[in-house]
């Protein structure tokens, strides 16, 4: 909505009197790219009358008719950039919008640009977006793409770091999570745990929500805010944790189809990049391999069957993608017949629009035609993912592996020993079987002996791990205080539905064999199990101590005291130090449970597993 409005000259889209809306162009800087790529796609920008966008320091042309819209960070270099534009006189006006808030000192130099360029009636308006947050989903956010090194979890517990260093890293992420809040248009009561990064970020959030209450006259918090609407008569409650909590989840082998596509495909504000083979080329001196080509796919709102199983275990997941393809295959001579009438030849999309544009002239029966054709293209795009998901699953054994750690992380019996596992030579990447003991190693009350551990380390090694990351999760185990409680996870266990030979049909597109057809049951991840504690305002030793903070109570007091006695109907869960979509899930899980309650989780940052190692294996 905020960005639509952005779009809109900043005011509240309406058509003018023609129906059309006003052509104009849209300038950003990477930051800028990666806040709207993933909510609104060429198309709907083009619908909203943006017919070119460019990168602020890309070479453009003056176009001197076109309002310009501009959607960057307030950085010095896009400043310099931006007075250059006025200075030669690139477009007919400029709507200047800083995705975080800018300097007097930098406005003042914008303005002398002006003034210097004689444009100063072209700069029509300078707002403050206060949108410097990237959202994936209705429900949730990440901070930022670009610099994200800078407020990842090795940056938060890298040992040398220094004091200066730590603040800028929190200021960073409270700019953004200000900025959220603004844009929700509420004021969150904010909970967080003692002694971490996370209680840093809190108390520089509530000093800097409560100087913005304080000053009346420039206080973003009232009147018409956007989100005022939202959260009418309760406030939310933003529970901050800390990423250290819980190290098992994020290297967790996983069964849902988002988290799948994120642990093992290259997945990224919402976009899916896959390497498909085209078939073998013969050539005299023998078969040549496989050539690679590169398709990206965008996973959005806007596709239904992503919406509808993106939290599903995947042998559903694969079950759908089949049925959808069959009731498809039942209409496809349907479509066949209508191209037909309609000359089309092929999947020739310029005609295909161009009949999309005429439809109601059509008859009923062609206006299916479009519809059709969408469903075709999102089953293409599922078969392709879930087909590659599939490979890594089989090549890689993903379903044992996510049974047993479900098993180790609930404490049951294990069928399998967890030296034959690491020593398996079928069975996962060195990354695979590091991150499972890992696992085994977090959520074990005892730590193995130093003999045991020589016996892992050894066949760890020996299957090509890379035993750095080992070193870092014994040092957080000595220091957590959480060591002498370990986190436990629920007790229960996925239940295997026998293999999926038996399930699937014999026509499937998915060849299953030998894939457990794994079953989830609904348990509580920590972070889910603290915001259940916290939004429901149960006694547990696990979180009575979390610091309270009231940003709207005049004197801050410090107490772990809530005020408010009721529980909350709308929450946000913020990760310092980074989330994963297993944890998102798990939370959405848990919601759907809760009658007319709300989460939105965001992070400091969206790693896999893969990625998430590498930062550890650094420290």
């Amino acid at each position: 909505v905020a960005l639509k409005r952005m779009l809109n000259f900043n005011v509240p889209p309406v058509k003018n009197s023609t129906g059309e809306p006003v052509w104009k162009i849209l300038i950003y800087d990477r930051f800028g790219q990666d806040i709207i790529s993933p909510l609104l796609s060429v198309k709907e920008l083009r619908d909203m009358g943006i017919t070119l966008h460019l990168l602020l320091h890309s070479d453009r042309d003056a176009i001197p008719d076109v309002p310009a819209v501009y959607f960057v960070m307030p950085t010095e270099e896009n400043i310099d950039r931006m007075c250059q534009d006025l200075r030669n006189q690139l477009y007919e006006s400029y709507y200047l919008n800083f995705i975080s808030a800018i300097s007097r000192s930098k406005l003042e130099d914008i303005a002398n640009a002006a003034i210097g360029a004689n444009a100063v009636t072209q700069v029509a308006k300078v707002f403050d977006q206060y949108l410097n947050f990237i959202t994936l989903e209705d429900d949730m956010f990440v901070l930022c793409n670009q610099n994200k090194e800078l407020v990842s979890y090795r940056a938060i517990n890298r040992p040398d770091i220094t004091d200066t260093e730590m603040e800028t890293i929190m200021d960073t992420i409270v700019d953004s999570l200000f900025c959220f809040f603004v844009t929700l248009g509420a004021i969150p009561i904010i909970r967080c745990s003692r002694g971490t990064a996370a209680e840093m970020v809190a108390v520089k959030l509530d000093k800097k929500l409560r100087e913005n209450l304080r000053d009346a006259r420039n206080s973003l918090f009232t009147g018409d805010t956007l989100g005022a609407g939202q959260f009418s008569f309760q406030r939310p409650l933003l529970v901050l944790v800390d990423r250290n909590i819980d190290l098992a989840t994020p290297l967790h082998h996983t069964w849902t189809y988002q988290a799948l596509v994120h642990d093992v495909l290259d997945f990224h504000l919402n976009r899916v990049n896959l390497e498909e083979s085209t078939g073998m080329e013969s050539s005299p001196a023998g078969a040549r391999p496989k050539k690679k080509n590169k398709k990206s796919y965008d996973l959005t709102a806007s596709d239904k069957f992503w919406q509808k199983h993106k939290g599903s275990p995947f042998p559903e997941v694969a079950e759908s993608v089949q049925q959808e393809l069959e009731s498809y295959r039942a209409q496809e001579d349907e479509v066949k017949r209508l191209k037909s009438i309609m000359g089309i030849e092929g999947e020739d999309e310029g005609a295909i629009s161009m009949l999309s544009d005429n439809t109601a002239k059509l008859t009923s029966a062609v206006s299916s035609l479009p519809e059709l054709l969408e469903k075709k293209r999102l089953i293409d795009l599922h078969t392709n993912v879930a087909t590659a998901v599939l490979e890594h699953i089989k090549s890689r054994k993903l379903d044992v592996y996510f049974e047993y750690e479900e098993k180790i992380m609930s404490k049951s019996t294990l069928d399998k020993s967890l030296l034959d596992m690491i020593s398996d030579p079928d069975a996962g990447t060195p990354e695979d079987k590091m991150r499972l003991f890992l696992i085994y190693y977090i959520s074990s009350a005892q730590a193995p002996s130093e003999i045991d551990l020589e016996q892992y380390k050894k066949a760890l090694m020996d299957a090509g791990c890379n035993l750095a990351p080992l070193s870092y999760i014994k040092q957080w185990k000595a220091f957590t205080k959480m060591a002498s409680a370990p986190t436990s996870y629920g007790n229960t266990t996925p239940k295997p539905l026998g293999l999926f030979s038996r399930v699937m049909n014999t026509g499937s597109q998915f060849v299953m064999e030998g894939v457990k057809n794994l079953v989830l049951k609904q348990q509580n991840l920590p972070v889910t199990r603290i915001l259940d504690n916290l939004m429901e305002m149960k006694s547990n030793p696990e979180t009575d101590d979390y610091r309270y903070f009231d940003p709207k109570m005049l004197r801050g007091s410090d107490s772990s005291v809530p005020r408010n006695k009721n529980p909350f109907q709308e929450a946000i869960v913020f990760v310092v130090g980074g989330g994963n979509y297993i944890e998102y899930q798990n939370l959405i899980d848990y919601i759907k449970g809760k009658q007319g309650k709300h989460v939105l989780y965001g992070c400091s940052e969206l790693f896999n597993a893969t990625q998430f190692i590498k930062q550890v294996d650094n420290l």
